[in-house]
């Protein structure tokens, strides 16, 4: 009877591990430079169902891919995107820094990301800057082909998040949320708050810091709310097989292929 629990229990947690959403953080961002499309199209080879990626909108209105608002962490250059045209943009290597083996590759476009997006799969469209982002990113979208199902839009503005899913109502919503201190209370979020806004704003789910004290209950509480769960970004196999046993809907890592297979163990 005692091995046929064990049995059991390891089947459960297979399954839960199988039926989790693999999204790859700013694309396989652990092997190569983030963010670039070789980290894209690497993880996609490397079986992701998803990307996570970064939009910033340039002086001129081009959609380009990155995390910071500069590139001078993985390209050397201080200035703002908003502030640089598509032209001073499109000649800065952000490969180098990563490995001399990716020299040369050049900051992408969103659009340039999206010709790799193959059926079933999907991309999570942080957004990182404001609603100023949204008729370009209409364009593109429509432009691209994709269905709105292979295009949830995250963003940690709430109002930014309400926004989006006024505009683009027939994609998913989730609102990004950092376990931290809130610096006028000195308490961590509480999910309660969370879901109460959420829903409110029509969103369609949360997306967490792995921070957040997760248990099965923790989940039902946002499941029995309507809401999508998904948590970033998870490197840590015993972290992420206990967001997973607790049922979340995907989960965000650097190195998607590597924790699929920690989470089939």
């Amino acid at each position: 009877m005692r091995r046929l629990s064990h049995l059991l229990a390891a089947m459960s947690l297979t399954f839960a591990a199988s039926a989790v959403e693999i999204v790859a953080h700013r694309g396989a961002s652990h092997d190569a430079p983030e963010n670039t499309l070789s980290a894209m199209k690497l993880a996609w080879v490397q079986k992701a169902d998803g990307i996570e990626t970064d939009l910033h909108l340039s002086k001129d209105g081009k959609i380009v891919i990155s995390h910071d608002f500069d590139f001078k962490r993985v390209g050397g250059s201080t200035n703002k995107i908003v502030a640089m045209t598509w032209d001073e943009l499109k000649g800065i290597d952000v490969g180098a820094w990563k490995d001399p083996k990716y020299a040369g590759e050049k900051v992408p476009t969103f659009d340039s990301f999206l010709a790799t997006l193959e059926k079933g799969k999907r991309i999570f469209i942080e957004i990182k800057v404001g609603p100023e982002i949204f008729p370009e990113l209409a364009r593109v979208i429509a432009a691209s082909g994709k269905t709105p199902e292979q295009m949830p839009i995250i963003c940690f503005g709430y109002e930014t998040s309400v926004a989006a899913k006024k505009q683009f109502s027939k994609h998913d919503v989730y609102w990004l949320y950092s376990w931290a201190k809130d610096k006028k209370t000195g308490e961590f979020p509480k999910i309660g708050d969370l879901i109460a806004k959420a829903k409110a704003g029509r969103l369609d789910g949360l997306d967490l810091h792995q921070g957040f004290p997760v248990d099965k209950a923790f989940v039902m509480q946002v499941k029995d709310a309507g809401l999508k769960l998904f948590v970033w970004t998870v490197d840590d196999p015993a972290m992420a097989k206990k967001w997973a046993d607790a049922g979340v809907d995907g989960i965000t890592t650097n190195r998607p292929q590597w924790l699929r297979e920690q989470l089939a163990r």
